[in-house]
């Protein structure tokens, strides 16, 4: 109930499976609850290039100009492009947010994420009505939300957003093969191939992995790499660090810090020691 006692319409938590979908963005329309924004994100399982965060709003019953509009990974490249290119021009509203893996290896990639899908929400243009996510909940947001079980595959906006995210992030990993061509990043994207995996043992990971990700923690210390920046280590990262026989504190070497998560070293946390991140 608000403030001055009107009820707040919420919705369960959404379970839909099948084709794409306008009905939930439309039953919101019609109660008076739009703009409805869809939002999503691209590349949360990668270990290399950016996390990528869209929130789109779509036109009401617009889905006879977006026929092709479905889950941005069963959507081939060329597909996706032209998706890409028709909600831009179809939409109401969308915003795009970057978090570089900088910003991922401080924070850790959940908090990236949440943090990221605020920051996308927040950057439209016009205030949301209602927010519908891929998924998990948000806390924070300026609108109420509802998690939908798969919603890139069910809900046209959020699966608007998708596309957004994922054509986006592409390309960025594409133009980061012109600078990094050893490790293949325009075919498998950053995410963890057996190419990307044989690529990382030989050359060791560079500026655009993210070096609190387990496996990069342990290619970097086989080789001996200090990380580049300011690093919040998960318990996978800490774990694999012990178990290559090094610490990636000493080998971050002086001036650059190393957050450590749940332990306050890589011998506490396997013995269960708990706490707070912290920086060594």
């Amino acid at each position: 109930m608000s403030a001055d006692g009107v009820g707040l319409l919420r919705p369960p938590r959404a379970v839909i499976r099948g084709d794409i979908s306008w009905a939930l963005q439309a039953a919101l329309d019609r109660r008076g609850l739009g703009p409805v924004v869809g939002v999503d994100e691209a590349g949360r399982g990668a270990c290399a290039g950016p996390l990528v965060v869209a929130a789109c709003v779509l036109r009401p019953g617009d889905g006879a100009k977006l026929p092709e509009l479905a889950d941005s990974k069963s959507l081939t490249p060329l597909a996706r492009d032209r998706v890409y290119e028709r909600i831009l021009r179809r939409a109401l509203d969308y915003s795009i947010v970057v978090i570089p893996p900088a910003e991922i290896d401080v924070q850790g990639v959940h908090t990236a994420n949440i943090e990221g899908m605020r920051r996308a929400v927040a950057a439209l243009s016009q205030r949301p009505g209602y927010v519908l996510l891929d998924g998990f909940r948000v806390p924070g947001l300026p609108a109420p939300s509802v998690p939908v079980l798969k919603g890139d595959r069910a809900v046209a906006c959020v699966a608007a957003a998708s596309v957004l995210a994922k054509v986006t992030r592409d390309r960025i990993m594409v133009g980061l093969h012109a600078e990094y061509p050893v490790y293949g990043f325009e075919v498998h994207k950053g995410y963890t191939t057996v190419e990307h995996r044989t690529a990382l043992a030989e050359h060791g990971p560079c500026e655009a992995h993210r070096w609190s990700f387990a496996n990069v923690a342990s290619a970097a210390a086989a080789h001996g790499l200090h990380p580049p920046r300011r690093v919040l280590l998960s318990a996978a990262a800490l774990r694999a660090e012990v178990a290559t026989g090094t610490h990636v504190v000493a080998a971050a070497g002086a001036g650059t810090p190393v957050m450590r998560e749940n332990g306050a070293s890589a011998d506490d946390e396997l013995q269960g020691a708990r706490g707070g991140a912290r920086v060594s």
